[in-house]
């Protein structure tokens, strides 16, 4: 994802380096962008674009890149889950492992198995 942002960079006429793109990488890598996209925005473009000329560039490439990657975090930071849902699925769970036996575990097949075959001959 990144290459492919350095690459549409430099078609776009920014004058991007490989050093600029290899110090932003050590930056994401000890976490300075704290994985939020407007943190993201502004250290790639502090790391990235040195020539004020280049802010628009380099924003309708950053917007052309990541496209939607804002809207996906925010629903992710304030996603909520019901705490209803969880009590319900949670209920389904146990009560299909109380169906498949009650949770005792593989022994009690085995034992039903074992039953329903001793049947079988006592009934040839």
């Amino acid at each position: 994802m990144f290459v492919h942002f350095f690459q549409e960079l430099k078609s776009a006429g920014l004058p991007v380096s490989l050093r600029k793109y290899l110090m932003l990488m050590e930056a994401l890598k000890a976490d300075l962008a704290e994985r939020r996209v407007k943190d993201f925005y502004y250290l790639a473009r502090a790391s990235l674009v040195k020539d004020e000329a280049d802010l628009d560039r380099f924003d309708r490439v950053f917007g052309h890149v990541f496209k939607g990657l804002d809207l996906m975090s925010e629903a992710v930071e304030t996603a909520e889950i019901s705490e209803d849902w969880l009590k319900k699925l949670a209920e389904k769970h146990l009560s299909e492992k109380a169906s498949l036996g009650g949770g005792e575990g593989p022994d009690r097949g085995a034992r039903r198995l074992e039953q329903a075959d001793g049947d079988t001959e006592k009934a040839s």
